[in-house]
């Protein structure tokens, strides 16, 4: 995630809606990739105070100006009331029980970062309405346990381009006794999301084109009975040395989590290198502010990312120590997995899209990043 700034200079997070410096008006513009302070504008609307991105005139999002759950802006040649993340959500749950609006606010907050990610990477991201046949849409709904008039159970998944994602999943208390009871090393609310869009994603990007085979290949069977496969590791667990080909346990299930378990770490990778190369973190062996991983396909690209992410995240871990808390990256990554993320970036970077292409980035170096790396 980059880091952004007022025209006052005070630094602004990606959430905010307001500047604590200035008391300025906040809004994040999707074209241009970047919160920035608001002017009321005398034709409608607001615009942007900062002066590169040349007087450009947006409206709020429908959920910003109703419901100040949301702080993106919709350009106002664009015939939307929602912006490009809240497009994506169908149905919410009944906020007009104040805990359920607490939980879709949180929900809607995480979205907003992954659909940030998905775009910087220029994938595809379309609604149903734009795209019936390979749109995407989420529905957050409560269970009995939030709302009593709810019934039917809620199983957080992905089918057919609709993500589906428990509310109670927004509540930490209730997400902390899922973790522990499935023995979970790392459970968070946006780890969902990015693990459910890989699901989408492989239909979209595997699915029927050339990488089938080499996703075979490297993930195995897709073709599997997944209800099966799910209900015989429930009922016996991950094989014993499932760390060395595998980023988690949940991912030895099927090839499917495989992917999608591989697919969320590459998006955790990227985005947290993104935010340490905004605030010029430094590696020992590689300045992060040089690390352009939406840049190039190429291995070196790549290699270096795995070197970067190395040294960042025994950094993290290191950090946590000294604070007395757990390690905040509780992975090791065998060279299989590493092979598997690499797989992913390419994937990604073959990825059709209709945005422009990429700025040219120095030849890389090409350094090594195979190996395991401690938690």
């Amino acid at each position: 995630m980059k880091t952004f700034e007022c025209s006052c200079g005070q630094l602004l997070f990606f959430e905010n809606t307001s500047c604590v410096a200035c008391g300025a008006k906040l809004g994040f513009l999707p074209d241009v990739f970047n919160v920035a302070p608001l002017e009321a504008d005398p034709e409608g609307g607001f615009r942007s105070q900062i002066p590169e991105h040349g007087g450009r005139r947006y409206r709020l999002c429908k959920n910003y100006e109703v419901e100040n759950a949301c702080n993106w802006m919709v350009p106002v040649e664009k015939e939307a009331e929602y912006c490009d993340s809240c497009a994506l959500t169908e149905v919410i749950p009944n906020i007009a029980m104040a805990e359920n609006r607490r939980h879709w606010v949180v929900l809607e907050t995480a979205k907003r970062r992954l659909v940030y990610t998905l775009l910087k990477l220029r994938l595809p991201v379309a609604d149903k309405e734009a795209d019936p046949e390979g749109g995407l849409a989420f529905e957050f709904k409560a269970d009995s346990r939030l709302d009593p008039e709810q019934t039917d159970p809620v199983l957080t998944g992905h089918a057919q381009g609709t993500i589906t994602i428990n509310l109670g999943e927004a509540d930490d208390v209730f997400r902390e006794t899922m973790r522990q009871a499935m023995h979970e090393p790392y459970r968070t609310l946006l780890g969902h999301f990015r693990h459910e869009i890989g699901h989408y994603y492989w239909d979209r990007l595997i699915l029927k084109t050339a990488w089938l085979n080499p996703f075979r290949q490297m993930f195995g069977d897709d073709t599997k009975d997944y209800a099966e496969a799910l209900k015989t590791h429930y009922e016996t667990g991950a094989p014993a040395n499932w760390p060395d080909r595998f980023i988690s346990a949940y991912a030895s299930s099927h090839a499917w989590e495989d992917w999608a378990e591989s697919w969320a770490h590459y998006l955790h990778l990227y985005d947290t290198l993104e935010t340490a190369r905004e605030f010029g973190f430094i590696g020992k062996r590689v300045k992060l502010k040089e690390t352009r991983p939406e840049a190039s396909n190429t291995s070196g690209v790549f290699d270096e990312m795995m070197d970067a992410w190395l040294d960042l995240t025994i950094a993290l871990n290191s950090l946590n120590r000294s604070l007395g808390k757990p390690d905040a990256y509780p992975f090791i990554l065998a060279v299989p997995v590493v092979n598997k993320l690499r797989f992913v970036h390419q994937v990604v970077n073959a990825a059709p899209t209709n945005a422009p292409p990429p700025e040219p980035v120095a030849k890389s170096t090409g350094a090594p990043g195979l190996a395991p790396m401690p938690g």
